[in-house]
This record gives C-alpha cells, structure tokens and sequence, in this order.
C-alpha cells in the first residue's frame, strides 16, 4: 500500500475541524515533504515523527514521502498532528496490516523515542470526534479532558502502543474521568457580609437573571468582597454550559483540576493595566482573553474608570451578543464570552468627603468622564454601597444570611424562567420580554413617565423589563407595579453618572 488516509483534527478557536493526512510513497531520492498550510511546528513534524517511528522499531521508507494536510486552505499549527502522519507513514509503507482507519481519529505530539505529549485544545476535538462517530486516540497527559465527553475515547503513552491497538494485540484503555475532587475549603460565602442590604439584594437580582452589575461607592465599604460572592449563589451550570467552559479554558492551554475545575464557574479579574486584546483575545494566532475565560461565569473589572476607555469599549459588543469575533490576516475566529459582568468603582480619586453632592463634586466629575455612556447603559444595575456606620461595623453579632440560602431562592427562579421559555431572562428578545411581562394600559403609561424622565434608551428600557421579570421570578408572582419600580431603582444611579460623563 503507497497511499494511507487518516483522519485528525485542527484547532479554530473552539472549534475543531476535521483534518484528512494523506500519505503517498513512490520512486524516488528520500526526502519527505508536506504541504497543506502547514506552520513551523508541523514542517518540523517530519523530523519528529522519523525519530519516533526508527525508535519504535520500525521501518522508516527509503523513498520518496508526501505528505498532505487537507484542506489545503486551512492553516495548521502545533504538534497535534505528529500522531496522525506517523500513523498515515506506517500505513502507506505497509507496516501495518489492513486498518479499517476510517474509523479512527488521531491526536498527539511525538517525543523523539515515540512517546506521546498532551497537546492543547483537545476536548473540542474530543467532542467533533464523538459527533463524527470515531474512536478518538489521544495522549494520556489529556485522558481527563476526553472524559467529559461521552465518546468512544482512549489513550495511549507510545507510539507501539497505538500500533497494537490497531492491530489487535492489545486494546488501549479507556478514558475514564477523575475522581471528583473534594469541595474547597476556601468558600467565600455572603454571610460574612454585614450591612448593605440593597447590594446583597442587587447581588441575588444579578444571580438569579444573569444581569451586569456596578457597584458604586467610597473605598473599604465592601464592593470586592461583595463581587467575590457571587459566583457562590449563582445556579449550577447545566451540562452544556459545563463543556462550553471547559471548551475555552481547553483551549487557552489551562490545566484542568489545577487552574480551573469541571462545573465551577469562572471569575475572572482583569488588572485594570491591562490591554484590549487581554479582555476579548487577540495575538497573531488569536487566543481567548479574559471575557471568554469568564464564559457562563463572572468577570470582574474593580476600580473601573482606572481602566482605560478604549478598553472598556471593546466590551461593548460581547456584552451585547455575547460572542468575541477576532479577525487577523491569517482568518477569523470566534470565541463565546456570554459572562456576567460586575464593576466596583469609586466615585472619586480624591478622599471620601461624606457630602451629599459629592458625586456632583469637580473632581468626581474629573473622575467620571473616563466613562463613556453606551458603556453605562449596558449595565442592568446600578447600586450604591454607601459606608457602614460604626455601630454596625463595630457591634454587629449575627451572621448575615448564607450563600447557600440564596442560591436555593436563586435556583428557583432560574428553574421557573427555563419551564417558561428555556432560557434565562438576560437572553430574552425585546418581543418576548413585552409579550411575558404582559404590562396593564396603567403600567404602560408609568414605564413611559419614568423613561422620559430618566431619559432611558431603548435598550435600557428592556433591560428594565428584564430585571423586573426576575424579580417577579424571585417572588414566584407576575410582573406589578412594584417590580417595575425596584427593577428602575437600580437606574437613578445611572442618571447620575450619565450625566456627568455626557456633560
């Protein structure tokens, strides 16, 4: 046999498309070629896989090799490949015997004595392959990765291995997931919290509606410490969102059980240095920033205006359609980065002043003005977290109510917007939230006064709606007047700062 097809998978931002390695052996002076796009790192495989395969105790061919990675047009990156063209190399010289291939995918970087390293990226190509109906064989070092999918999955740790695979002398072994970990100690729960109960209130309304929330106030009254609290009362993640994470964190090359765990939510924050392709990805082979690595969880941007504006206006787009689109002249790529965002800022540079104008003050308004509005109105809430008096600080004995109590109230609601239309309240359409809301002639007329006077935009006007159906969902009764006047609570502050950053 002079010619061998076998099947690999590229990486595309969190996608995984399907790779086809030809290999063809004719007459010739030994050399050996391969084209399809390939970069540095796969021109070197040639190398690479000769050594693996002479110190495996096989033959490498005296002839004329070719090697091609279709589709031509796609580039190829990494040394996820090796495997696959020292398969295809064995295969075409008649190494192997007859291999159904087609039913078999193959990943993996060759060491020089034919051993097999981890490569990254792998559980998007764990899930194609599943899709696609293949055994996929893959390194051990990323058999954990391969476990969240349930697929027909195995791994080896050499070359030989792979090759008593295929022949039947000896089946790899299955990839079976870790054990489950045991849960952390480090819980940050809300009971720690004392005071501020329109914040914890605000956190919850945020946790319960998948809702972006800023905190506002002077510094030492509790906006981080509040922040960090919220991925321990937001709802379990569904299996779908459970692989999506792990798709992303798989693919920015994070240790699994180490930098991130299955089914735990991301909180990620950003230092406020850093750039905008730090937040939404970027580089000459794009990878996934910081609103992606948050995906199906929260990211946090404290001390907000030090953060420079354009930067903060790259988020305008993912906080909108909760999608990172990153165009090089390489291609494009696409990363999902539907987070929760969650802001904490001081009203000023200056020493707290306690005053009642104090947001109206020249160097808050200094101050304020590294904000842009648009960026403002894609925050759903708005909250003032004014200092503690000392007799509360000071005195307070009784524990604040747990993360635990809350999250149960917060799953409610979530389970009662998913019987209703499968999605939470944030994902809504404009026409489904009016049709839900089901506003009385008399509500109308009141949300119409209240948006001429805070002088709302229309996207703020539906995200009004939105926050007031999660209440309603927190309460477990229909949209009322008091939903609607809670849920534009929460935008008076705005007024506020939109007035100074529009001045």
């Amino acid at each position: 046999m002079s010619l061998a097809t076998i099947y690999g998978r590229a990486r595309v931002g969190v996608a995984s498309p399907l790779v086809t390695v030809e290999t063809h052996i004719s007459n010739g002076l030994p050399s050996l070629n391969i084209v399809g796009l390939p970069e540095a790192a796969v021109r070197e495989a040639k190398d690479r896989v000769r050594s693996a395969i002479i110190n495996s105790h096989f033959e490498w061919p005296t002839r004329r090799v070719t090697i091609n990675l279709a589709p031509a047009d796609l580039p190829k990156e990494g040394g996820r490949y090796d495997l696959a063209i020292a398969i295809s190399v064995l295969a075409a010289s008649g190494q192997l015997e007859e291999v159904n291939y087609r039913d078999y995918e193959f990943i993996g970087e060759l060491a020089l004595s034919g051993e097999l390293r981890g490569v990254s990226g792998l559980l998007p190509s764990a899930i194609a392959c599943h899709q696609a109906n293949r055994q996929l064989v893959l390194p051990s070092e990323n058999q954990q990765e391969a476990a969240l999918v349930e697929g027909d999955a195995v791994h080896a740790t050499h070359l030989t291995q792979v090759t008593a695979h295929l022949l039947k002398h000896a089946r790899l072994p299955d990839c079976v997931p870790a054990p489950p970990e045991p849960p952390a100690l480090d819980h940050k729960d809300m009971k720690d919290v004392k005071g501020q109960y329109q914040a914890r209130r605000a956190l919850e309304v945020a946790a319960a509606g998948r809702h972006n929330l800023l905190f506002i106030g002077p510094p030492g009254t509790g906006k981080t410490m509040l922040a960090s609290r919220l991925p321990g009362i937001m709802p379990a993640m569904i299996e779908e969102e459970a692989l999506a994470v792990a798709s992303v964190q798989s693919v920015a090359g994070r240790k699994m059980g180490v930098e991130w765990h299955w089914g735990e939510r991301p909180f990620r924050s950003p230092h406020h240095s850093s750039s905008a392709a730090a937040l939404v990805g970027g580089g000459s082979i794009p990878k996934p920033g910081e609103a992606s690595l948050a995906h199906c969880g929260v990211l946090f941007l404290d001390e907000l205006p030090e953060f420079d504006r354009k930067v903060l206006e790259v988020l305008r787009e993912p906080l909108e359609n909760g999608e990172v689109h990153i165009s090089r002249a390489r291609g494009q790529v696409t990363y999902p980065a539907r987070f929760q965002l969650v802001a904490a800022m001081n009203a000023s540079n200056e020493a707290y002043s306690g005053e009642q104008n104090y947001y109206q003050s020249s160097a808050s308004q200094k101050y304020l003005k590294k904000l842009s509005a648009p960026f403002l109105d894609r925050i759903d809430l708005h909250v003032e977290v004014p200092p503690l008096p000392s007799g509360v600080l000071v005195n307070a004995q009784e524990e604040g109510e747990s993360s635990e109590s809350v999250r149960q109230r917060v799953e409610r609601a979530v389970a009662r917007q998913r019987e209703r239309q499968g999605v939470q309240n944030a994902l809504l359409s404009g026409r489904q939230l009016e049709a839900i809301c089901a506003l009385s002639d008399e509500d109308k007329q009141f949300m119409q006064q209240a948006l001429e006077t805070l002088k709302l935009s229309a996207r703020a006007y539906h995200r009004v709606l939105k926050v007031a159906l999660t209440l309603a969902d927190l309460s477990d009764s229909p949209v009322t007047r008091a939903h609607l006047m809670e849920s534009l609570s929460y935008r008076k502050m705005e007024k506020t700062l939109s007035a100074v950053v529009s001045s």
